[in-house]
């Protein structure tokens, strides 16, 4: 996600004073501990207008030299809404992140200024925040520099299921296993931003079409199941889930701001105008 210099990202992200340059990285290649999730819900038919007055964003953060990199998502099913994705290795990194994205006067300036505009696009906004939960995840982590569509499911588990919810996933990860299916997820526990007890599942590809083989992949893991662990599923399920959701977006190059490593790998996509 890009920094929004808002309250609403705490007191102790906000009062950071480093300002040391941060080493430039690509997309990571395991998975970050903590994701900021900046999430914009659009007014109706404002898409088009949306993306280009955001492409400002990556401009002014290219022009600043900021370290701050993030992938924006945008919806495909369900409401039209737009994820920024910032990923860190701890919250010292947010901590000086944001230090130094603050620190840069013409940087906040374009900031206000493209926040200020894109307030005629928006519903609401939201940030969120969340930690990794490796343990409920399965698979290798993907090639990101490959991966242009994503699959993310939220979950709101009841209160006390939390163990419910973690013994769900890893039964579900055997059954993957001993069908010999290619499912693959990260999972990520919100920490800030949403109700307690929600996590977010992630799943990607690289094209569109391959969600037919993923749906296939499922389906043959739903008769890999026994009658017992349909019966458990649907027990959890009944018990545990209080509700969700699931839902698919695209990568977009203009709302990003990546490295030049990254562009470098794919400058057909990323160079997209």
């Amino acid at each position: 996600m890009r920094m929004r210099l808002i309250p609403s990202l705490g007191a102790a992200v906000l009062l950071a004073a480093a300002t040391a340059p941060l080493a430039a990285q690509a997309l990571p290649t395991t998975q970050p501990k903590v994701l900021q999730i900046f999430k914009e819900s659009l007014k109706p038919g404002v898409g088009a207008a949306h993306e280009a007055n955001e492409s400002g964003w990556p401009q002014a953060f290219a022009e600043a030299k900021s370290a701050s990199y993030y992938l924006a998502v945008e919806s495909m099913t369900g409401d039209p809404e737009v994820l920024f994705l910032s990923p860190y290795e701890s919250y010292t990194a947010w901590d000086k992140a944001v230090a130094q994205d603050g620190a840069n006067a013409a940087l906040s300036a374009a900031q206000a200024r493209l926040a200020a505009a894109d307030a005629a696009f928006l519903e609401s906004t939201e940030s969120i925040e969340a930690v990794a939960a490796p343990e409920l995840g399965h698979g290798a982590f993907p090639d990101l520099n490959k991966q242009r569509f994503w699959d993310i499911s939220v979950w709101r588990i009841r209160p006390g299921h939390g163990k419910a919810f973690a013994e769900a996933v890893a039964t579900y990860a055997k059954i993957v296993t001993r069908a010999g299916g290619k499912a693959n997820w990260r999972t990520y526990r919100v920490t800030g931003g949403m109700p307690g007890g929600t996590y977010l599942m992630f799943s990607s590809v690289a094209s569109f079409g391959e969600f037919d083989a993923v749906m296939a992949d499922d389906a043959m893991i739903g008769k890999a199941m026994t009658p017992d662990e349909q019966a458990y599923f649907s027990k959890f399920f009944k018990e545990s889930v209080g509700w969700s959701e699931s839902n698919k977006y695209r990568l977009s190059p203009s709302m990003s701001y990546v490295a030049p490593e990254t562009k470098a790998a794919d400058p057909a996509f990323w160079n997209t105008k």
